[in-house]
């Protein structure tokens, strides 16, 4: 229990000079601070550590380091860590590519409620990705994750109600997960919220909402949404 302390100690040390909070900020020190954490068997240190590899906060980057140090973390039930080997099984980032295996990261960690994890699961599913493709389960998931706020699941689900896909076909529900990650800034979400204002699909039609959406989203370079601009333009000039 004492080491625990003590390697609870070093980790939290390790974040303050990670993110410079009450030290001066200093990559070198941070990993210096979760290896002796991580060491005495911390998972978040060994998580913490492993996204120092990664990114190369502090040591050099190094993936099958990284890797290594998910692993541990994985294997003692972090979800966080478990994603992140997920992704890497998924890439082929510091481990040879095993869809199989990233997908089963992805579940235990889903199963804990990582967001991105149930994401990630989800997407699996839609692609059919380390699983048979299944829509149901692919929307099961997005739901999850887009009810905690993932704006990626907030599109895909839109995506999945405007077309039912895996759940039964909701113009209405299609344009209000649309509208949740629109507002958080998704392109492709304001893109189609702008279409679902111009043709009246599950909103009722209002162009000049439309082409609010359709401006947000041409404003992040959307070419489609710059043509809809332009063709509403066209539309008033000859109405």
């Amino acid at each position: 229990m004492v080491s625990q302390g003590y390697a609870r100690a070093q980790n939290s040390l390790g974040l303050c000079y990670e993110h410079g909070s009450g030290v001066s900020k200093d990559g070198g020190k941070a990993a210096a601070w979760y290896f002796k954490a991580a060491d005495q068997g911390h998972a978040q240190a060994q998580y913490n550590l492993g996204v120092c590899y990664e990114s190369g906060i502090g040591v050099p980057k190094d993936t099958i380091r990284a890797v290594d140090w998910y692993q541990k973390a994985a294997n003692q039930g972090l979800a966080r860590a478990q994603c992140n080997l997920g992704v890497c099984y998924y890439s082929g980032t510091g481990v040879p590519k095993d869809t199989d295996r990233a997908a089963e990261w992805f579940r235990r960690a889903a199963d804990q409620g990582n967001v991105r994890a149930q994401y990630n699961l989800g997407y699996c599913y839609a692609c059919g990705i380390g699983m048979p493709e299944d829509m149901a389960q692919a929307a099961k998931w997005y739901l999850k994750a887009a009810e905690q706020g993932s704006t990626l699941a907030q599109y895909s689900l839109g995506v999945c109600y405007e077309r039912g896909t895996g759940v039964p076909k909701d113009p209405v529900q299609a344009a209000l997960w649309y509208r949740e990650a629109a507002n958080q800034g998704h392109a492709l979400a304001q893109l189609n919220l702008g279409v679902c204002y111009e043709n009246g699909t599950g909103v009722s039609k209002d162009w000049t909402s439309a082409a609010e959406w359709y401006r947000k989203a041409a404003d992040q370079g959307s070419e489609n949404a710059k043509t809809a601009l332009r063709k509403m333009a066209k539309r008033s000039l000859f109405s």
